[in-house]
């Protein structure tokens, strides 16, 4: 069974779709990804992402590693078993919480020593480590470690991070291949190309993951502070380097008009916290725009017809009783609002793929940016 298949391509840009096999499920891409770093899709239950028809969710190798820890993963048999997901899981290496936390983490060679953001205690991660973690976690999908810069960073500095990130990807890839998964389940180790804003480095970083025969590759240190149409010209350039025939990862990103124009440029998959986290704060997306529930406006708004898709929110709850759930802080509003925003980005994703495969990509584009924007 194949990993993964370009099922069709843009007659019109570089956006193409296809179908990620794991032993979990079948994904069809472009994906977005649901965040559930702990285990768990904040406000929603297992059955809730069935309903919504989540193929594969994203977790954490660092906050699982330091809790429950991998004792209790291993005893549970896996993640999967121990959450009671039956679907695909992608593990990010925890190198972008390690280094958010600089200073609690010091860098080498051998690997990253940290601070505990729980209990402030000690600990050493090499990149076998990082392996051996998300070989207990079970994952269908892994990450390795790499370094993650924030912007702006130094040419010099950048440079310098890439070797350490090409030695750790390296040591991932081999310890990947040294190594069985502990569960009845294939995994599946991607790689991560840095480089920041600098193209020449992001082609070094590229070619050197592609010297290695990692299964798919991802782009990292992006969404971190550059101006929004440099990202979009850094992803641009690197899909031109990555290779066709395997699925392309644009980590931690993003917006749906981030989205939209990745996948123009190639990109396969996406994950970020913005559907759940705004659920959680009152705005919800739609497809006439964001709606922040807080709003006065919508006191008397009983109406149901807010969005052009159903969720089980928008075909149940008016606009009024979810800014009432809001005001009145009960936790059923960022449930409520929660399904609605990932049943949004869902069908968002459905139908670029729609577009993608009767040849009207910027026809859908156009189409959707001027309702979306409109607000």
């Amino acid at each position: 069974m194949k990993f993964f298949e370009v099922l069709s391509n843009s007659s019109e840009c570089k956006a193409r779709t296809g179908i990620l096999r794991t032993d979990s499920s079948e994904i069809e891409t472009p994906v977005f990804m649901p965040v559930g770093t702990l285990g768990t899709v904040k406000a929603l239950t297992q059955r809730d992402l069935e309903e919504l028809n989540a193929n594969i969710i994203l977790a954490n190798s660092y906050h699982l590693y330091l809790r429950p820890g991998t004792e209790i993963l291993s005893k549970a048999g896996g993640l999967h078993r121990f959450m009671n997901w039956k679907r695909s899981v992608l593990t990010d290496s925890g190198g972008f919480q390690i280094f958010s936390l600089a200073s609690l983490s010091k860098v080498r060679e051998e690997g990253v020593t940290f601070s505990s953001h729980i209990d402030g205690s000690k600990h050493f991660l090499s990149p076998e480590d990082i392996i051996d973690i998300q070989r207990t976690i079970g994952s269908d999908i892994m990450m390795p470690l790499d370094v993650c810069l924030s912007f702006p960073v130094s040419i010099k500095e950048t440079e310098d991070s890439l070797k350490i990130t090409f030695k750790w990807e390296r040591s991932c890839y081999e310890r990947f291949n040294l190594t069985v998964p502990k569960y009845d389940r294939r995994q599946f180790l991607f790689s991560i190309c840095q480089g920041s804003v600098y193209k020449d480095l992001r082609k070094q970083s590229i070619e050197e993951a592609e010297s290695i025969d990692f299964h798919g590759n991802a782009i990292g240190g992006l969404a971190v502070g550059e101006e929004i149409e440099l990202m979009y010209e850094i992803v641009d350039y690197s899909t031109d380097y990555l290779s066709a025939e395997k699925p392309r990862y644009l980590m931690g990103v993003g917006t749906p008009v981030d989205i939209l124009e990745c996948v123009e440029r190639g990109i396969d998959m996406f994950d970020c916290v913005l559907p759940t986290r705004n659920a959680r704060h009152g705005r919800i997306f739609t497809f006439n725009g964001e709606i922040n529930l807080k709003n006065a406006a919508y006191k008397n708004d009983f109406d149901l017809n807010y969005d052009d898709i159903k969720t089980y929110t928008s075909e149940n709850f008016s606009l009024a009783y979810l800014r009432h759930l809001f005001l009145s802080n009960e936790i059923l509003g960022m449930q409520l609002a929660t399904i609605h925003n990932l049943g949004f980005y869902f069908e968002f994703m459905k139908r670029i793929k729609f577009a993608i495969l009767t040849g009207n990509f910027y026809k859908f584009k156009e189409e959707f940016l001027d309702k979306y924007l409109k607000k």
